[in-house]
């Protein structure tokens, strides 16, 4: 696939073109810029027609000490990032209805409390409770050691606090607000890629959309991948709920996974003993190389869907964790542009990326949430209009062995 290629002049001009009422500029490392606590409402700017509030809010406290959370809310919906936490979507809500789960790790872990090499390369586990984690960018996966390093869980990204946080409010309707934040992830000898990671909200809607630019500012050509690891709960992960998704092509992950393909699209309640069961897809796309994915409840009143383009996202996990509530009751829909194999596994089987000097790469999923029978029944005939008659075909061997 030709990566885009795109100079970080350009990326600021694209920001420079945009008119904003206002730009607010929370974090800044180069100008010791750091606001901590925050907020702003669609008053404080004259906005009449618009309502809205943005807060930031700095923790106190355990192993959350210094995290911070933006808090965008419209109406009754609401939407929580961790910028500390590369940006990580904690939760949505809207109607009383959740996109995020019950993680055992009830704190917004602050990375400096966490060692990713701990338990063999899992530490990422010990702050793993948000909606959508990024997985990258510099390798996702499950760890390995090889190159004479260990490749820990799911990379770096997610536990790397950003170097600079901004908030953009459009000046006239629909007022989209946007928050940016820059994730960099340099190493001496080894990667120097900066990923500006976005997330915009129309004020009034219940859908978002996150915008990521990766860059590799070095002089050397670098690998890179990521996963936008979607999690989801009660209530809309039930007994009963369904995965739905065109999909091309479906198979287990290892052995274990085997056991559920007779019915991977449908859900278990908690399950004492449930292991993490995995399956790989390859999903159909229209014309323009997009598709659309969903978990919808039992009765199909309640569902969680999110549209991505294949040409940038070509492949999706579907994690499913049914285990007890207290354990963590919990599926993924994690498009991605890797498995979650070892990075090893996945250079071999031709998954990893490259990112010339100077290149740059965009990733964008709009998330939506359903809070009622009509836009779960119209998303549903949406995917199901991008399957049409194509056939899914379901392997029944894993593609690899860790």
């Amino acid at each position: 696939m030709k990566v885009k290629t795109i100079s970080l002049a350009v990326i600021l001009s694209l920001v420079s073109l945009n008119s904003y009422a206002k730009e607010f500029v929370l974090t800044d490392n180069e100008n010791a810029i750091s606001k901590g606590d925050w907020s702003l409402t669609n008053q404080d700017l004259g906005v009449k027609n618009s309502t809205f509030k943005i807060q930031n809010n700095v923790l106190k406290g355990g192993k959350q000490e210094g995290s911070q959370v933006i808090t965008i809310s419209s109406g009754n919906f609401t939407i929580k990032v961790s910028p500390t936490r590369g940006m990580g979507i904690l939760s949505v809500e809207g109607d009383g209805v959740r996109m995020g789960w019950d993680s055992p790790v009830d704190e917004v872990v602050n990375p400096s409390n966490i060692t990713l090499e701990s338990r063999g390369g899992l530490g990422w586990l010990d702050g793993f409770n948000e909606m959508m984690v990024r997985c990258g960018f510099e390798w996702t996966g499950h760890p390995v050691t090889a190159d004479g390093m260990i490749y820990t869980l799911h990379g770096r990204a997610g536990n790397t606090p950003v170097s600079k946080l901004v908030i953009d409010i459009e000046d006239k309707a629909p007022y989209t607000i946007t928050v940016k934040g820059l994730i960099k992830e340099n190493t001496f000898k080894k990667s120097h890629l900066e990923t500006w990671a976005t997330l915009s909200y129309v004020p009034g809607q219940k859908s978002f959309t996150v915008h990521d630019i990766v860059t590799n500012k070095g002089d050397y050509v670098r690998d890179y991948q990521i996963i936008y690891h979607s999690n989801y709960g009660t209530p809309i992960l039930e007994e009963g709920a369904q995965f739905i998704a065109p999909v091309k092509e479906i198979s287990p992950f290892n052995d274990y996974a085997v056991e559920g393909l007779q019915d991977w699209q449908m859900y278990l309640g908690p399950t004492k003993d449930f292991d993490e069961m995995v399956f790989n897809v390859y999903p159909y796309a229209d014309e323009q190389g997009m598709t659309k994915v969903m978990l919808a409840n039992k009765a199909g009143d309640m569902g969680a869907g999110i549209e991505f383009n294949i040409n940038q996202l070509p492949v999706l996990s579907l994690w499913k964790n049914t285990d007890t509530l207290k354990q963590g009751y919990v599926t993924g829909l994690e498009p991605g542009t890797s498995f979650a194999y070892p990075v090893t596994i996945e250079r071999e089987q031709k998954r990893v990326r490259q990112l010339e000097p100077g290149q740059s790469a965009e990733f964008s999923l709009t998330y939506h949430l359903f809070t009622d029978k009509k836009s779960v029944d119209d998303f549903s005939h949406k995917i199901q209009a991008i399957q049409g008659d194509r056939l899914t075909t379901v392997i029944e061997e894993p593609m690899a062995y860790e």
